[in-house]
């Protein structure tokens, strides 16, 4: 086989990965023929209006702790929204599709679903096994099922509304953690709310935050991590385009997250009031929680890093990058750390890594002209070249 007919393979190998994928696609989110818009649309707005009306009638009362409230947890949202954006390095989901998650899960799966569901089911806890039955176990065998079912069914219109976007099990993992991170945020507003009249008010700053801080010590192990695992399964039990399907592992995902969800509820419970015990276990529950997502993000990450190395595999044909730096580029972070702090010197070690940062630039102009070399896929490749080139200071 010649040179020229390998590197022919490589480019169809690299296009089908980008087909498969969908990496690059952008997103629409106007689609007045598409049913999936209009009921997003509605659920959305409904949500969005009961959420503003509960505000408006207790802003007279309680202004100040909504203000800290909403300040606070914006601020540690972004955090979250961060730190999901920097783990999806592959084949990034566009921004518009991200917010359009977050706005589902912060409205619609609250106000209009979730909320609705559990005061339903709590009612007939109550009536079938008793209200203290109910008080006890019943938000751990409500919440679980109407939450994350309302968070899935954000997912399912996702996929509705951008099917060639939504590919992989990955692709669920990321959606179903914004999903989770809206209806965490505006869950968190509300707890902190109903905290801030606990003393009629004379103190609500001071209460809110009581309930700022528990919800954000807590919030590490709650519904992003329960909605990406949640989701992800979801993606494998429909089975995608990119993503076989498999049934049992997916339902095995669902509920385990329905289970995690479950038993933070049940906490107290479980533990029958005693401060120690309760202690222990929310430590233990955050470990197990923890594991778990890193066990599904391993899961469902090696599909995007193969669809990586099919986009950049031309370019090593090419000697645009090296095979070091695609192995680098497409392993995980102990791989990339170790690429980084092989070469002798400091400043060749950073050079390193702004290699691979030129390089994944590289790759994301590549899946948005479709492998075409277009004037952005040239200059990204002059990027890598010049980095690469740049002499090393001798001081560094």
């Amino acid at each position: 086989m010649t040179t020229t007919e390998t590197i022919d393979e490589l480019q169809q190998s690299r296009v089908a990965a980008i087909d498969n994928s969908g990496w690059g696609r952008s997103f629409a989110f106007y689609q007045p023929r598409n049913a999936a818009f209009w009921v997003y649309l509605l659920l959305v707005a409904s949500g969005i209006l009961t959420f503003f009306a509960m505000l408006a009638t207790s802003s007279g009362a309680y202004g100040r702790a909504i203000a800290v409230a909403a300040i606070s947890f914006t601020v540690y949202g972004a955090v979250f929204w961060w730190f999901t954006r920097h783990i999806d390095r592959y084949a990034r989901q566009p921004v518009k599709l991200i917010v359009v998650a977050f706005l589902w899960g912060g409205f619609a799966a609250t106000w209009v679903m979730a909320a609705t569901a559990n005061d339903a089911l709590l009612a007939l806890y109550a009536k079938v096994f008793g209200q203290a039955w109910s008080l006890d176990w019943g938000a751990g065998l409500a919440a679980p099922f109407t939450e994350e079912v309302a968070k899935g069914i954000g997912l399912l219109l996702l996929v509705s509304l951008a099917p060639r976007l939504v590919r992989t099990a990955f692709d669920g993992f990321i959606l179903g953690a914004f999903l989770g991170l809206g209806f965490q945020i505006i869950e968190d507003i509300v707890y902190a709310l109903n905290s801030a009249g606990s003393q009629f008010g004379a103190n609500q700053v001071e209460a809110a935050m009581s309930t700022v801080w528990l919800r954000m010590a807590t919030g590490v192990t709650a519904h992003v991590l329960y909605s990406a695992i949640f989701c992800a399964g979801l993606v494998y039990l429909m089975g995608r385009p990119g993503e076989p399907r498999r049934a049992g592992r997916g339902l095995a995902l669902m509920a385990c997250a329905m289970l995690l969800h479950g038993v933070w509820d049940s906490a107290g419970a479980i533990t029958r009031g005693n401060g120690a015990l309760m202690l222990l276990m929310i430590v233990a529950m955050i470990l197990v929680g923890l594991y778990v997502v890193v066990r599904v993000f391993k899961m469902t990450v090696p599909r995007e890093r193969e669809y990586l190395r099919h986009v950049m595999a031309p370019e090593v044909a090419n000697g645009v990058i090296t095979d070091a730096e695609l192995e680098a580029m497409c392993g995980d972070r102990k791989a990339r750390r170790a690429f980084r702090k092989a070469p002798a010197t400091h400043h060749e070690r950073k050079r390193a890594g702004f290699v691979l940062e030129a390089a994944g630039d590289l790759a994301d102009e590549l899946a948005g002209s479709r492998g075409t070399d277009t004037g952005r896929v040239e200059f990204a490749r002059s990027e890598v070249r010049r980095i690469r080139a740049v002499v090393p200071s001798a001081n560094p």
